[in-house]
């Protein structure tokens, strides 16, 4: 994959608009605020091409970036309580929708915050992607931002809490150090061939 020609494609809001998937896809999930946009602009070796906010729950379509013949899909946060009951609604319906409509999804990439337990929406999330046998890896975001004793705990803990899937890679991420970089990417192009 070429990620220097990493190009931001287009954005949809709702599922009416979402075109038929016609590349295979790589898709980026994650509760508000886990650091998805952050994550992308890493691994792209861009400073802005997902546009990054302090406020959580700011990504509200799915945004397709093309990488030559691959799209990688940025996904709406989920999780954020400020929003209101109709936009939760419509961000659900999209993302049920997405998931759902046959697209050629070849690999969801699940952000999970290193630092905290994995929520309840999490949880939901990564039971969702095992039981329609998606593949998936988790991607442990902000994993610079941990002592090396936490970290450690935090990795045992996360075996535990995250036991139920089985050999799914758990990949530290840093968008400040690099740290995983190479082996998200490693998975990332194993996906898009096939």
């Amino acid at each position: 994959m070429r990620y220097e020609q990493a190009a931001f494609e287009m954005a949809f809001g709702t599922k009416k608009q979402l075109p038929p998937s016609d590349l295979p896809e790589i898709a980026f999930s994650g509760r508000s605020n886990v650091g998805k946009s952050s994550l992308l602009n890493k691994l792209l070796n861009r400073k802005a091409l997902a546009r990054v906010s302090a406020t959580p729950g700011k990504t509200q379509t799915i945004n397709f970036f093309r990488v030559g013949d691959v799209r990688l899909c940025d996904l709406p946060g989920y999780g954020y309580a400020k929003v209101a009951g109709a936009e939760r609604n419509r961000w659900s319906e999209l993302m049920e929708h997405y998931f759902n409509s046959g697209r050629h999804i070849v690999l969801v990439v699940q952000l999970i915050d290193m630092r905290h337990p994995a929520t309840a929406l999490d949880l939901q999330m990564l039971e969702f992607l095992r039981q329609g046998a998606f593949r998936f890896v988790v991607a442990l975001t902000k994993s610079d931002k941990i002592k090396p004793t936490q970290r450690a705990e935090r990795m045992k803990a996360l075996e535990t809490e995250l036991g139920f899937l089985d050999n799914i890679p758990l990949i530290p991420f840093s968008s400040q150090t690099g740290e995983g970089v190479e082996e998200l990417k490693k998975w990332m192009e194993q996906a898009a061939e096939g």
